[in-house]
């Protein structure tokens, strides 16, 4: 998969790839715009942020590079690729259950917190992305 070296970019299927964990400093591009939407990312080796119209959508730790993100109402699915094991944050509904799926097995149900935020532990390297998928219950 490689890192995203525009930083943000729309695949042919309509969804959003984004990120560059071998950045040394801090790096990022803003007024992405996507049906009608602005993004905004700020990646490097340490973190990778993504914004959509001013309203958190993803941040991961250490950085990452991210493909296929799919965002609905009721889903949202990405892969996600890391030089290491990654905190993945991903802005949500406040308050909602959610059923996560990491690389088709079933990780459990987890609950947002009152911002909405879900939070989880992914396995990473460069040559296996990782397909997280989280879907409201």
């Amino acid at each position: 998969m490689g890192v995203i070296q525009e930083l943000i970019r729309t695949e042919e299927n309509g969804t959003i790839s984004f990120g560059d964990y071998t950045l040394a400093s801090k790096t990022k591009k803003d007024n992405f715009i996507v049906g009608g939407d602005s993004y905004k990312v700020k990646t490097f080796q340490e973190i990778t942020k993504l914004e959509c119209n001013g309203m958190f959508v993803y941040e991961s730790v250490p950085g990452t590079a991210v493909t296929g993100l799919a965002v609905s109402e009721n889903e949202v699915s990405f892969r996600a690729e890391g030089p290491e094991d990654a905190e993945i944050t991903l802005g949500l509904s406040d308050s909602t259950e959610y059923e996560v799926y990491i690389n088709g097995e079933n990780a459990g149900t987890m609950k947002t917190n009152l911002g909405g935020k879900l939070t989880l532990g992914v396995e990473l390297d460069t040559e296996h992305p990782a397909a997280v998928r989280v879907v409201r219950k």
